[in-house]
């Protein structure tokens, strides 16, 4: 089997999805265009030479509809012989995005495939493309798939995870963001976008002066939609919980932002023709499903399912990047696998520095490969969860 290798990365700041975020002047495709020309001046990408381009994107609707993947690489003057997909697994879709790009590398289906996602939440707002499953109550419970902050508070509910430890996984999450932006922990990947309003250079979601006392004091955030039915639903899909507890609010859930971020996937022979060697190699991956009603767990069951079949443990792995899908999600992750700040999520994480949906699980890998570089490390896992209990997750190596 091939083997498949990181040749580089971009990335653009995550910005606030907003009118007045940094990104909300430009669309995806302008985005992705200008990351496109940074990754082939980084590795000497010829495009002629991609066989496949993989984008995850989770709204695939207006100025992100029809096939992004490919219409963007169209936009910014690639050969239309360049072929592209867009996925959809909810928030892991970046995630899934790159191991779709390693397995056709692994199987000899491809040489070189760039990989990554997009979300502009400020321009393509979450669940602008009305889906019914969002939209309608009745089919929701059918389908047992309810909204993420829904799903947040069961797992807290049902895990004994407190308001108190939710907000520090918060507070952390901000003062770890805070000291790598300050220190330039990112501005290896991290690549300046010009806007008809300037340039974006830097992740704006970031609230550096927050304190565990703000935090305690934010209202929940999901218990009314708790009180108009979805906790008695909870509850009979629960036996002997008696309560749900609604311990999530603003500050310890994931921040809306706009971002993009593509990667360089390909066998040792794509490397003989570009500058660029390789970084490490994605050594395995796995997607799986979790219970629905808990819609966020499955970042949590990915990982764990990625150890047992390379048959490592969680002390063998140098760094983990685990999708903060709400706070109580990061608290269950790091009792399972006995992880503290010193592993997980060292430089932050979605909770911070925010989460555009399509290109997160990307934007984590490649923060992964930065870190342990950066470190002299060898292995990382980074693990992202969707919506409906989906989860997905790849092990990076940089022994090769």
């Amino acid at each position: 089997m091939n083997e498949a290798l990181i040749y580089g990365g971009v990335r653009s700041p995550r910005t606030r999805a907003k009118e007045g975020g940094a990104l909300h002047g430009i669309t995806p495709h302008e985005l992705l265009a200008q990351l496109y020309r940074a990754l082939g001046e980084r590795t000497g990408l010829n495009p002629e030479a991609v066989d496949d381009v993989v984008l995850g994107c989770v709204t695939q609707h207006g100025e992100q509809a029809g096939n992004i993947a490919k219409a963007s690489t169209l936009y910014a003057g690639w050969p239309y012989q360049v072929p592209g997909i867009t996925v959809n697994r909810y928030c892991s879709s970046g995630v899934d995005a790159l191991a779709l790009a390693a397995l056709k590398i692994q199987g000899g289906a491809a040489q070189q495939v760039v990989a990554g996602g997009v979300e502009m939440m400020s321009r393509v707002p979450m669940l602008a493309d009305d889906a019914r499953v969002f939209k309608d109550p009745q089919f929701a419970a059918q389908c047992r798939l309810l909204m993420m902050g829904s799903g947040a508070d069961l797992i807290a509910s049902r895990a004994g995870v407190t308001r108190e430890e939710a907000d520090t996984v918060a507070f952390n999450s901000q003062q770890r963001a805070a000291k790598a932006r300050e220190e330039g922990y990112f501005a290896g990947s991290l690549v300046t976008i010009s806007t008809p309003e300037g340039e974006a250079g830097e992740d704006e979601c970031i609230r550096a002066g927050t304190t565990l006392d703000a935090l305690a004091a934010m209202e929940p955030a999901f218990a009314k939609i708790g009180a108009a039915g979805v906790d008695a639903y909870q509850l009979k899909g629960s036996p002997g919980l008696e309560a749900i507890e609604h311990i999530h609010t603003a500050g310890n859930s994931p921040a809306m932002a706009d971002a993009a971020c593509v990667l360089l996937l390909g066998n040792r022979e794509a490397g003989a023709a570009m500058s660029a060697a390789p970084r490490a190699r994605i050594a395995a991956s796995v997607t799986v499903a979790a219970d629905p009603l808990e819609v966020l767990t499955g970042c949590v069951v990915a990982t764990r399912t990625l150890l047992e079949r390379t048959g490592l443990t969680a002390d063998d792995i140098d760094l983990f990047e685990i999708h903060e899908a709400f706070a109580a999600t990061s608290v269950v992750a790091e009792r399972e696998f006995g992880l503290d700040g010193e592993r997980h999520n060292v430089n932050g994480g979605v909770i911070a520095l925010g989460h555009p949906m399509g290109a997160t699980g990307a934007i984590m890998t490649l923060t992964l490969l930065d870190e342990l570089e950066r470190r002299g490390l060898r292995r990382g896992i980074v693990a992202a969860a969707g919506a409906g209990g989906s989860g997905s997750a790849l092990l990076i190596d940089r022994d090769f």
